[in-house]
């Protein structure tokens, strides 16, 4: 089984890179701009496609992770294909996280990450944007395209309106008078920004409109709505994640 779902995963990013998409942006600390397509991400650095040469094919270049300021991804499209291209993930945009709370969960919100103390020395962070979509497409969760390793220290924040539908409208940070016995995180408010890591996961983590926590397991983040019914939908939520350089 494992062997048939590497060889989708293949073939699901290959079909990406063959089809033309809209660049992602890095952004570099020395004010440089790259735009192509972040396609992985390994030893600490970024594998992006850019240009378009002749018969189709592009150039690949490496970028060190610790020359990045920012990456801002142009499309889901594009995230998926990032964490496919990791050889260190097993995600696929066909595999998302679980949207029901199993039965044997307690109606509580799913234990979080311990938020972290700052340390003497002051660690890098590196950027990525990405655009949360409200309604149920890839199982009502974003694939970031970031795939964050234990220990490893997060900082999300978000902006943006939603319409839950029936003419209800919510922020990253939720409705708490909203009631909605579907929803992942139960006792928190409608709507809300929520993540996970790793697509067989299922302890869910508020994120609202801010949240600063450390990975408490290795994965792809994938970051959605607190709702049960996301079929009514519409509109997207903006995302800034800030990645401890490691």
């Amino acid at each position: 089984m494992k062997n048939i779902l590497r060889t989708l995963c293949s073939f699901s990013l290959l079909l990406v890179l063959v089809v033309p998409v809209a660049a992602d942006t890095i952004r570099l600390k020395d004010g440089s701009v790259i735009r192509g397509q972040v396609i992985g991400f390994k030893d600490q650095q970024f594998t992006i496609l850019i240009g378009a040469g002749t018969q189709g094919r592009r150039s690949r270049t490496v970028i060190y992770m610790e020359d990045v300021e920012s990456i801002e991804f142009d499309s889901a499209t594009t995230a998926a294909a990032a964490a496919l291209a990791n050889d260190d993930s097993s995600a696929s945009p066909s595999y998302q996280p679980p949207r029901s709370t199993p039965s044997n969960a307690s109606t509580a919100p799913a234990s979080r990450p311990n938020n972290s103390s700052p340390s003497s020395s002051a660690p890098a962070f590196f950027t990525i944007k990405v655009a949360v979509r409200a309604d149920n497409a890839n199982n009502g969760w974003t694939n970031t395209g970031l795939v964050v390793r234990q220990g490893q220290r997060l900082r999300i924040s978000a902006t943006g309106r939603i319409s839950l539908g029936v003419g209800r409208f919510s922020t990253p940070a939720g409705l708490a008078n909203v009631a909605d016995n579907d929803k992942l995180l139960r006792t928190e408010a409608t709507g809300a920004l929520i993540a996970v890591i790793g697509d067989d996961n299922d302890d869910f983590i508020l994120i609202g409109t801010r949240r600063d926590f450390v990975a408490q397991r290795d994965g792809v983040l994938f970051l959605g709505v607190n709702e049960g019914n996301l079929r009514d939908n519409t509109g997207t939520y903006d995302i800034v994640i800030e990645a401890e350089a490691r």
